[in-house]
């Protein structure tokens, strides 16, 4: 089992925030913009682990070096069952350094910004060390 996958399913959020690197940049399924920094980063999985119930990876993909990983994930969102998968890559140190996440279906993915969204604002304050 990969080290990421253990935090999330752990929620052990300091082992989430150790995997990330300090430059990664997080790409969000709902957003056009990407978020850089490991500060939002972190602060954005501890947002969607309050918004995802019944979450489970379901498969781990990884190409021979080990710097890419893909894990799909299965979790209901606003009583919206979503299918999704984290893309990471991994920099020379073994930090994650690019963070992509895709979901399906669209009904789904308007729950999951309808959620994320409602918790923006707390996202942001923790970003910020507030």
């Amino acid at each position: 089992m990969h080290p990421f996958r253990k935090a999330v399913e752990a929620r052990d959020e300091e082992a989430l925030a150790a995997l990330l690197a300090e430059d990664v940049v997080f790409t969000s399924p709902v957003v056009f913009k990407p978020y850089p920094g490991k500060a939002i980063t972190a602060a954005i999985l501890r947002g969607a682990m309050r918004v995802f119930e019944d979450f489970a990876y379901v498969r781990e993909i990884a190409n021979p070096d080990g710097r890419d990983h893909a894990l799909v994930f299965t979790a209901t969102v606003g009583g919206k069952r979503i299918q999704g998968c984290d893309f990471l890559h991994f920099d020379e140190a073994g930090k994650i350094d690019e963070f992509t996440v895709m979901v399906r279906p669209l009904s789904a993915a308007q729950a999951l910004a309808e959620a994320m969204g409602a918790q923006f604002d707390r996202i942001a304050r923790e970003a910020a060390g507030q």
